[in-house]
């Protein structure tokens, strides 16, 4: 579904109701300079369209959305519902969320509400119903903004309504209380329940918590964010059908929701990112969010619908972007499947909470770099229409779980594992060798990779494991880290040796885990290093490919490859250091026949390939020449191919314009 009719959309959030309307008119006319063609409108508008219960005041919406119209700017609508207004926490404050201690938070931020209400979701349903019915058919109107990154803030409640709704969720999954006794390992410090009433949420308590108690409440938690979208969702497909439903989503940003089971319920992906400018590695983090929102639409388009033109609010020191470094950051999100880019926000707020976030129109106006960038981006991705609605291939995959993430990271596990750091380490290498990745959910279908990655798969259903050996054994190549294969989806392990799951598929067996201490560290004999972890393998058929040569195994296998059936399953049991984890990779690689982009470019250069264009990324500060083409520091080509690249056509350059020469940084 490409709502945005065949071009790539540029735009930005905007909200109008913090400005006068002589603003609003001023605001139309620096759009159409920048070539503006979406906004996303009214994401935080409830408490000025719906003054008070069943009030509403919709002249000054309607006004901006025939402005809007007339202008020829799309707009992606909001409901409004993101953040309740006062009267409704004063007149229902059983609405407000509940910490686990008990406490139950105030108004005065946002996202203060519990997902369970359900006074919350009929107050928020019920001016989704208004919303529709008044702008429906309006001409402005491309697409539904539902809520606003859900979880962000609250990712859970824990007051009596949402214990009810638990119980009500644990009955669905789980049948009766046999059931649930039997998934939560109840017998263990005598914790089996006889009456549902004595269900609860896994409030604050003397000691560790049952784990798959917390496991369980994560997935309900998830689910009733879900349910609030879903039941805004309904009602505008009911009442204007064939208009586009998403809401914007935030990557790996905190494990607030299994984005997994939302994807089928969004019509298009949308992602808000903001990468942090004084890293020098965070466009890394973003190829992978940007990899992981194509993917979650099943390789479709997705849109990027909040990042920032320059300095992010909440990141002290908030350091602005270096020139061209949003116009390479745009580029890379669009090579990477968006058929749009937008901005929070569209003009810089004189009060608030974050006034000092950029914007595109800052507090000083528009005559500054910030928007002179921006409109010169949007005139470039107004040339590359022929963009919009392409493909991105990809022959690896990097399995990521939701479930796995939450459990992982539970208490009392033998070493202190961070999924996103464990993600990002097998992603890197990948990123480096210019080989473009998907992000799939264990249980997904792997016939069409060359190479799956699994990074530490510690909770495994039957159905991922079953899934992951077919894919071996009929000629796949699977490359997989250590402590996966360990629990199932109820946290419960899986007993026979470890790794439970895999233990056939890696040919091994794990005989005790040594998370090492922190600044231990373990050589490995292909050279360099490892620390974090390292296991104690016994082979039963894989070939050793390294063994330490330090630490508190020496001698013993550190990284093993078992042939099984037609494919091959290499197996990490520590955490190499960085370059011995980019030689692994790199074999593992050539194993699976994995060809990058475009070889041999200069270090730093990103090469992705979208449709019938490839584009050509320098995230070095110094000029480089790169397959043809000499880019600038921060510079970007796109290159039209002659023909379907996997043929191996030759590209011509027809999009090549150079960044501003570079200065130094707060310039």
């Amino acid at each position: 579904m490409n709502f945005l009719s065949n071009r790539l959309g540029f735009g930005a959030d905007y909200n109008p109701e913090q400005w006068s309307p002589e603003v609003w008119r001023d605001d139309i006319r620096l759009m159409r300079e920048a070539g503006v063609t979406i906004v996303t409108l009214g994401i935080f508008s409830w408490a000025t369209v719906e003054q008070e219960p069943g009030r509403y005041d919709f002249g000054w919406l309607d006004e901006v959305m025939d402005l809007l119209a007339a202008a020829g700017i799309d707009v992606s609508l909001a409901t409004g519902t993101a953040s309740p207004p006062s009267w409704l926490s004063r007149l229902h404050p059983e609405t407000l969320p509940v910490n686990h201690d008990g406490v139950r938070l105030s108004p005065g931020s946002r996202q203060h509400y519990c997902p369970s209400s359900p006074v919350y979701r009929e107050a928020a349903v019920g001016l989704a119903v208004q919303m529709a019915k008044r702008y429906g058919t309006h001409p402005a109107l491309k697409l539904w903004h539902v809520g606003n990154e859900y979880g962000c803030h609250i990712q859970e409640c824990y007051c009596d309504v949402s214990a009810d709704d638990f119980r009500a969720w644990l009955r669905d999954r789980y049948g009766d209380l046999d059931g649930l006794n039997a998934a939560w390992s109840t017998t263990f410090w005598s914790q089996r329940v006889t009456d549902w009433a004595d269900v609860l949420p896994p409030r604050t308590a003397p000691t560790l918590r049952n784990p798959a108690q917390d496991l369980d409440f994560r997935r309900f938690s998830s689910d009733a964010l879900l349910a609030c979208y879903r039941a805004e969702r309904a009602v505008l497909q009911e009442l204007t059908p064939g208009v586009p439903i998403t809401t914007n989503i935030m990557g790996m940003w905190e494990p607030v929701a299994d984005y997994a089971s939302w994807a089928a319920d969004f019509d298009i992906v949308a992602l808000d990112i903001y990468p942090e400018p004084k890293d020098p590695t965070a466009h890394i983090d973003a190829a992978f969010f940007h990899d992981q929102m194509r993917s979650l639409g099943g390789g479709r388009p997705y849109m990027m619908m909040e990042t920032a033109t320059s300095a992010i609010s909440y990141c002290p020191p908030n350091r602005p972007k270096r020139t061209g470094l949003n116009r390479l950051w745009s580029h890379q999100a669009v090579a990477r499947g968006a058929d749009a880019v937008m901005y929070f926000q569209w003009r810089a707020s004189a009060g608030g909470a974050e006034k000092f976030h950029s914007a595109v129109v800052s507090h000083g106006g528009a005559d500054n770099r910030i928007f002179r960038e921006a409109a010169a981006l949007g005139a470039e991705l107004s040339s590359l229409s022929d963009v919009a609605g392409g493909r991105v291939p990809a022959d690896v995959a990097i399995v990521h779980d939701y479930a796995n993430w939450w459990a992982l990271e539970l208490d009392a596990r033998p070493g202190e594992l961070k999924i996103p750091e464990r993600v990002r380490a097998h992603y890197a290498p990948l990123w480096h060798a210019n080989v473009t990745v998907d992000v799939v959910p264990p249980e997904a279908d792997l016939s069409a990779y060359k190479l799956v990655v699994v990074p530490n798969l510690y909770l495994c259903t039957d159905a991922a494991a079953d899934g992951l050996r077919r894919y071996v054994e009929g000629g796949g190549h699977l490359l997989m880290s250590f402590f996966s294969g360990i629990a199932d989806e109820c946290d419960r392990i899986r007993l026979g040796g470890y790794p439970g799951a895999f233990r056939e598929l890696l040919g091994l067996r794990v005989e005790e885990f040594w998370p090492l201490s922190d600044g231990e560290r373990a050589g490995l004999s292909s050279g360099g290093g490892a620390d974090l972890w390292a296991d104690h393998i016994v082979p039963e058929g894989a070939e050793v490919l390294a063994a330490y040569t330090g630490g508190p195994l020496p001698g013993l296998p550190a990284v093993t490859r078992h042939a099984f059936g037609a494919g091959t399953a290499t197996y990490l049991g520590t955490r190499p250091d960085e370059h011995s984890m980019r030689d692994l990779v790199a074999d593992t690689l050539r194993l699976a026949g994995v060809a990058p982009v475009v070889a041999g470019l200069p270090a730093g250069v990103e090469a992705v390939r979208r449709g019938r264009h490839l584009f050509l990324l320098n995230h070095n500060d110094h000029a480089v020449h790169a397959a043809g083409t000499d880019l600038a520091p921060r510079d970007v080509a796109v290159l039209r191919l002659d023909r379907d690249p996997a043929s191996g056509a030759a590209a011509a350059p027809s999009l090549q314009s150079g960044a501003v020469p570079p200065v130094g940084e707060g310039a």
